[in-house]
């Protein structure tokens, strides 16, 4: 019998943070491939800024650096996106020297409401991304109205910002779709088929009867907790035509089920006979076939996998992959049965706002506001009164790191600085000690510029906590070297951007931390109590008998989810760089939650997996006295998950019926009728929900 693996060793700290920068650092598909496009990328506009001579180079690479590469369309919408937000900074900038320049008190009072706007921008509007590049350039650019120098310097600098940066998105699209012209791939299609190879990879374990190894089960757990969101941006975002951009999103969600699905065999213990192991030799060299097809760009082929055969024991979920893999072709045949399912894109007849609902009802957001505003403010004021413009990264510091709680924003401030200072110190400075002074030509500091470019970008790829290092690491050495049309060997801009950042990170400690702190431990117990709540709403019966609304409710919620598994887990980091007299009752309450998540995602994984009995897809009906037991199973799920999140949070839940109970009912109900291997499948998913859940119980 299938039981679930739920072993969680315990590592020493110093093994978690070796073994955390060999997962960060180690290669994955695709990886030196993005890394190369970046490289050149930024090396062209560092060549196009130095032979030109224009200004704002530095800011531009650190641009062409960062911006979105998931695809050349979504490439192009960021880069208009930027451009666009910076156009709007700049006459934004303009207006403000127009009305205040003249008056000094009313341009230092304009200059703090704007610091306060950026920051409630960041955290009130729809379009973050938007709203942190119109404050960057707004940042970047008060200093040169500080000057003394003639207005039509500053309008010169305030527009040439916006050229720069332009010309720079410009390179950078280009760069992407040569490359992408180049390779002769889709990027969508390639998500696709990546997709695909993790489940045949998963099934050549179970082919070769060996346990599976910890690769191919992270990437499968990954894929399946991610869910399609990337891949429906993608395809949102794509020229497709309409039919084929219609049959690609049943694909779509068939792939996505297929993940789904082999995402749980992982947590079984499975032992196949030979008659299995032919059906998954079958399986995979279809899924080959499918993925082959899909490359090719040409239609999958039909597929015969026997699918209505009888097959008593066997592997749990087999027979479920069997029909989802055959259901793909039939994709692009137009079958009802198919696109019935396919959700719409996401965005598609909704409204489009430019504030959040709460905008203007959630205190937080001024909260933030006003912490972000009253340290940028404080950085400002103390650079302005000793005239010191050198140490105008104190503000972009403020802005770059600043976050809600103290433990993440200690978290980012110690990766902003050690960047900064490995970019700025080590390596920027160290060139200019010991390179520089030796280089007499552009070439050699191309490759200087490309090594150090590449290391950067290497990190940047990297996941989101730490892919901020390599951020860090470039903007500091481009702030050095990109700053002036010539090969920098003057060690004065390293000492100011050095005491820019200090003092920056001194006024995020001092508001931030001991004036107006809101402890990580604190917002990581909120956001494990959210997500515990959010998958019992997840259980629960979908609110409406619409296929396509329940559809795109589950995904939204399954996207919300697995985004607060993430949040989780940087907030848990963002707990170990907090000193407070609670710290060792602070770790404990980490060390209790960091145990829950894995089974945690291994119960959201099940019930993503459980959700095609619930909503009653084609192939998965249930009869009509196990789906009434089902509904009672899930009901009582979710008000278990409830009770575990108010008793987290300090509340008494109230008495209910154990949880086991209500399984040994739907058990008994589903003896009741014909033992198909439908049945079977849906009775070892319920049963692993159960095991899960209990032990989750019996945790917290």
């Amino acid at each position: 019998m299938a039981t679930l693996a739920q072993s969680i060793p315990s590592r020493q700290p110093l093994a978690c943070f070796w073994d955390f920068l060999k997962q960060e650092l180690t290669p994955y598909p695709g990886r030196a491939a993005l890394v190369a496009r970046m490289v050149i990328a930024v090396t062209l506009v560092m060549i196009v800024t130095m032979t030109f001579r224009l200004p704002f180079g530095a800011y531009a690479a650190a641009f062409a650096l960062n911006i979105s590469r998931d695809s050349p369309q979504i490439t192009v919408k960021a880069l208009r996106t930027i451009v666009v937000a910076w156009a709007l900074g700049a006459a934004y900038i303009l207006l403000g020297a127009l009305l205040f320049l003249e008056n000094p008190l009313l341009r230092f009072l304009w200059v703090i409401v704007t610091l306060f706007a950026m920051f409630y921008g960041i955290s009130a509007t729809t379009d973050s991304t938007a709203a942190s590049r119109f404050g960057y350039f707004v940042i970047i650019t008060v200093p040169l109205w500080d000057l003394h120098v003639a207005a039509e310097v500053k309008v010169e600098g305030t527009l040439w910002a916006v050229w720069t940066i332009t010309i720079a998105s410009v390179i950078t699209a280009l760069v992407e779709l040569v490359f992408a012209e180049l390779r002769h791939r889709d990027d969508f299609v390639q998500s696709l088929a990546n997709r695909l190879a993790s489940v045949e990879e998963l099934l050549a374990c179970y082919l070769a009867d060996r346990p599976v190894d910890e690769t191919t089960k992270t990437t499968v757990t990954h894929f399946a907790a991610l869910g399609a969101s990337r891949l429906r941006r993608i395809l949102t975002s794509s020229s497709y035509a309409r039919q084929y951009n219609e049959q690609m999103g049943a694909v779509v969600a068939l792939v996505g089920r297929l993940v789904d699905i082999a995402a749980n065999l992982t947590q079984l213990r499975i032992r196949s006979s030979d008659d299995d192991r032919q059906r998954l030799r079958v399986l995979a060299a279809s899924i080959a076939s499918i993925r082959t097809d899909l490359l090719s760009r040409r239609v999958p082929s039909r597929i015969d996998l026997q699918v209505d055969r009888e097959a008593p024991g066997g592997i749990p979920l087999l027979r479920e992959m069997e029909r989802t893999a055959s259901l793909i072709p039939e994709a692009f045949s137009g079958s009802k049965s198919i696109s019935e399912y396919s959700p719409s894109p996401p965005g598609e007849n909704r409204p489009v706002t430019f504030f959040v609902a709460d905008a203007f009802s959630n205190p937080e957001h001024v909260r933030f506001a006003l912490k972000g505003g009253l340290a940028a403010s404080l950085c400002y004021i103390a650079y302005s009164s000793v005239f010191w413009p050198g140490i105008n990264t104190a503000i972009t510091t403020c802005f770059l790191t600043a976050l809600s709680t103290i433990g993440s924003s200690h978290q980012k401030q110690l990766v902003r600085i050690s960047g900064a200072l490995v970019g700025g110190v080590v390596l920027g400075i160290g060139s200019q000690v010991f390179i520089l002074p030796y280089l007499d030509s552009i070439a050699g500091f191309t490759l200087l510029f490309a090594l150090a470019t590449g290391a950067a970008a290497w990190f940047v790829t990297s996941s989101p906590r730490f892919s901020y290092f390599g951020g860090q690491f470039a903007v500091a050495f481009y702030l050095i070297n990109l700053e002036e049309f010539r090969i920098q060997t003057s060690l004065v801009p390293a000492r100011d951007r050095v005491v820019g950042i200090l003092l920056g990170l001194f006024m995020m400690w001092l508001i931030f931390d001991q004036l107006w702190g809101a402890p990580a431990v604190v917002e990581l117990k909120r956001t494990f109590i959210s997500n515990l709540r959010l998958l019992a709403q997840f259980a629960k019966d979908p609110f409406s008998g619409e296929k396509r609304l329940e559809i795109e409710r589950s995904y939204f919620l399954r996207e919300t989810i697995n985004t607060n598994f993430d949040k989780v887990l940087n907030l848990a980091d963002g707990v170990l760089f907090e000193f407070s007299s609670s710290r060792q009752q602070d770790l404990a309450l980490r060390g209790r939650i960091r145990r829950c998540q894995p089974r945690l995602r291994a119960l959201f994984v099940t019930a993503i997996a459980l959700l095609k009995y619930r909503l009653q897809l084609p192939g998965f009906e249930l009869p009509e006295t196990v789906r009434v037991a089902h509904q009672e199973f899930d009901n009582r799920l979710a008000r278990m998950l409830d009770a575990m999140a108010s008793r987290i949070d300090g509340e008494a839940p109230r008495a209910e019926d154990r949880f086991e109970d209500s399984f040994k009912r739907l058990e008994q109900t589903v003896r009741t009728e014909l033992l198909t291997p439908e049945l079977r499948t849906f009775l070892t998913l319920s049963r692993n929900i159960e095991s899960v859940a209990s032990s989750l119980e019996k945790e917290i």
